[in-house]
């Protein structure tokens, strides 16, 4: 892979932030209002529950722990689509930069979009809340680096779609992780989950780091399986959205139905 490509592509998101109002928003201002919404939700739970004293750092640490799987998973897939509403894409794809290196720079661009969410989101849930992410301690850097694999396959799924079905499709860049966020038990454990369901759950990446950060906030300590379990189906995961990713892409070209993307 070629570097300067690579960052000639991140240079060229990351110059349109500033000057986006719809990506300000995405970054700055949807986040905050979901920390609120959730936030005095669980000051009343609390208030209404006083047996339930640690519902606070439960719900919003799965609330910025999942805005982590959303944003990452749309900086892949909404990349990929802002290509195709500007009429962009075959002018990238006719220069030498690679498949691999376009997928490389929206690893770097997320890494961006996380840092700033994360941020905002943390600071914001302080302040309010008295909530204080780093009670997660050394954990948090596997659970946030399992988070953003899983929500980057997630863009690749998305995005392999849309490029197989056309602009259509483009619904799953903004709603796959809201279809899979009952099945991943976010706010509660997989045990309310009806056993078909747990099945699925537990082939799922980010359903481990959701028990692991429970048990993190209930027991003081994080089962070693959550973590081994999160980064094994991670991988397994990766892998076949990869393999997914360049074979539709290989498809889509051989049979013409790139160009479809921008008519």
């Amino acid at each position: 892979m070629n570097w300067n490509r690579i960052y000639s592509m991140l240079l060229r998101y990351l110059y349109l932030y500033p000057r986006s109002v719809p990506r300000i928003l995405d970054i700055v201002f949807w986040p905050i209002v979901d920390i609120l919404l959730w936030g005095f939700l669980t000051v009343f739970l609390s208030q209404f529950r006083q047996g339930v004293p640690l519902v606070v750092p439960i719900i919003l640490g799965a609330l910025i722990f999942w805005n982590f799987v959303q944003r990452s998973q749309q900086a892949v897939s909404i990349a990929f689509l802002e290509e195709v509403w500007e009429r962009n894409l075959l002018n990238i794809f006719v220069t030498p930069l690679r498949l691999s290196e376009f997928l490389a720079a929206t690893v770097f661009v997320g890494f961006v979009r996380l840092f700033l969410i994360g941020f905002i989101t943390s600071i914001t849930a302080f302040l309010l809340f008295q909530f204080n992410i780093f009670i997660f301690g050394l954990f948090l850097v596997p659970f946030i680096l399992n988070l953003f694999l899983y929500g980057w396959i997630l863009g690749l799924i998305a995005t392999s779609i849309v490029m197989r079905f056309g602009q259509s499709a483009q619904v799953l860049a903004f709603a796959l992780t809201v279809l899979l966020q009952p099945f991943v038990a976010v706010f509660y454990p997989v045990s309310v989950l009806p056993a078909v369901l747990q099945a699925v759950a537990y082939i799922i990446p980010v359903t481990h780091v959701f028990e692991g950060m429970r048990s993190v906030v209930l027991l003081g300590q994080l089962p070693m399986e959550n973590l081994l379990s999160a980064f094994f189906l991670n991988i397994v995961w990766l892998s076949l959205s990869i393999a997914l990713f360049f074979n539709m892409f290989n498809y889509v070209k051989k049979t013409g139905q790139l160009m479809r993307l921008i008519d």
